[in-house]
């Protein structure tokens, strides 16, 4: 077994306008005096990294890498999750999906795409230059619009669906493959690979490419009334990437999974704090450790409720309760038996 390494943070909804959270070295200065000891960096601001250099660029990647190892951190993960979701758009979510790419892009689906692909290819590379093993996205959806079965779908439009949305990501999943890292997609709403089954039907449509992998976040699952602990039994072979956040769903006799168009402070599933909400984080990291996790267990923090610092806090203190310093030894050892095969035969009355 492998103890599960942590606490890391995800520093995308932490970045901003004012010190300390304004510059790579002093976001991770103030993660590392909350006892974080890595970071997961968005690749969108380029206050954390230039991909297109990280990706072209050992000497950077290195230069980067000694600006986090300096303040006593490593760098967990890459994530491309807003690059990601342009690799597949529904065109009825072109315009709210656009602020996602840079201006040039805008108003041109096809070339939005190109840049995403071409995006996800640096994150490869530079994940290779960074001497990570693992990447975190989103999948995109072209599908996502259909989602409940009313109009009724037209027959073989989900299996057009996930035959496109592969032949757009075999070619990164390959081009990942040579640099030796995993594609991890976060399983989530308004992604085409939103659950256990869709990532089956996207799985089989890229040959079970063994660099399609997954990263687990079970808040994603409460909201969905999905059984969050049989996921990791399910699939705990392709999880290669780990959000800790925490989730409610308290349904009502007026709400219930799909939200009723409320804000996320009066829909029946939010997002909480770490060890505010309803996951069994104790049996979660219980069953990734017996599974052999190999990786990170990153603080994702959204919440509609509490500080965002004080959620910070709280979060690397709860990550470094929960994960499970391994055993190297059986607890029954003391009272074994050494190895006698003329014993054991006698026992069996052979």
């Amino acid at each position: 077994m492998k103890t599960i390494k942590g606490p890391g943070i995800f520093l995308a909804q932490f970045l901003g306008d004012e010190p300390p959270f304004n510059d790579l070295k002093s976001i991770c200065q103030w993660a590392k005096s909350l006892g974080f000891i890595g970071v997961q960096l968005p690749t969108t601001d380029t206050r954390c990294i230039d991909l297109q250099k990280c990706a072209e660029s050992k000497t950077y990647a290195d230069e980067l890498k000694g600006l986090i190892n300096e303040c006593d951190l490593e760098i967990t993960e890459l994530s491309t999750h807003l690059q990601g979701q342009l690799i597949a758009v529904h065109h009825a979510y072109d315009k709210l999906f656009d602020a996602f790419a840079p201006e040039q892009y805008r108003n041109n689906p096809k070339a939005r795409t190109q840049w995403a692909i071409q995006q996800l290819k640096y994150a490869a590379k530079a994940s290779q230059n960074l001497g990570l093993n693992a990447h975190a996205t989103f999948s995109g959806a072209l599908l996502w619009p259909t989602m409940y079965p009313w109009p009724p779908r037209p027959e073989g439009l989900v299996e057009e669906g996930f035959t496109e949305l592969a032949k757009r990501w075999l070619p990164i999943l390959n081009e990942f493959d040579n640099c030796g890292v995993d594609v991890c997609y976060e399983i989530h709403p308004g992604e085409d690979l939103h659950d256990g089954i869709t990532y089956e039907m996207f799985l089989e449509k890229v040959n079970n490419h063994s660099r399609a992998c997954l990263l687990y976040d079970p808040s994603h699952f409460i909201l969905q009334c999905l059984d969050y602990l049989s996921y990791i039994d399910n699939y705990h072979q392709r999880i290669r990437a780990f959000h800790v956040k925490d989730a409610e769903f308290n349904p009502t006799g007026k709400q219930g999974v799909y939200g009723g168009y409320q804000s996320w402070i009066n829909r029946a599933g939010r997002f909480r704090s770490p060890g505010d909400g309803q996951v069994n984080f104790k049996t979660v990291f219980a069953k990734l450790t017996a599974y052999d996790y190999p990786g990170w267990a990153v603080m994702e923090w959204e919440c509609c409720l509490k500080n965002a610092e004080d959620g910070a806090r709280e979060g690397a203190e709860f990550i470094k309760k929960n994960i499970i310093r391994v055993t190297e030894k059986a607890f029954d050892n003391f009272a074994a038996v050494a190895k006698d095969e003329n014993l054991n035969r006698s026992i069996l009355g052979l």
